[in-house]
């Protein structure tokens, strides 16, 4: 009546499903837009200064390659991290004018596309989680 380890790891899932691939997609999309976004406003679009705020893209790298790897841990962290980038472009889209005002603009819509991203990811894979262990 007892299982072997084998058989137990046969009813993991190895492929994602459409649902869960399209939310990772959108993720990562959305979040190597934003990086290039955030790179292209401080140092050609608008530069603020000197263009030393263009620093403020570089922890974006740090997720990229955990989305690429459906790290549920990532999507996780991405979700609450990408809160800063929209208190920031809020902010900014209101005090600012011009470019500026539409390149902020631009940084909210896109922290927003991450943030539903990856809250639909974390709700796909816990569901299938679920799903799996009442199997």
């Amino acid at each position: 009546m007892s299982s072997s380890p084998h058989e137990n790891t046969r009813s993991l899932r190895t492929e994602a499903s459409p649902g869960e691939a399209f939310s990772r997609n959108l993720a990562l999309v959305s979040l190597i837009a934003l990086f290039v976004l955030c790179l292209a406003w401080e140092l050609w679009l608008a530069p603020t200064g000197q263009g030393t705020l263009a620093i403020k893209a570089l922890p974006l790298l740090l997720p990229m390659l955990g989305l690429w790897r459906y790290r549920l841990y990532t999507f996780r962290w991405l979700s609450l991290m990408v809160w800063l980038y929209f208190a920031e472009g809020a902010v900014r889209a209101t005090s600012e004018s011009g470019m500026s005002a539409w390149l902020a603009a631009g940084e909210v819509l896109l922290s927003v596309a991450i943030f539903v991203a990856c809250a639909m990811q974390v709700r796909q894979r816990l569901a299938a989680a679920k799903a799996a262990s009442a199997a």
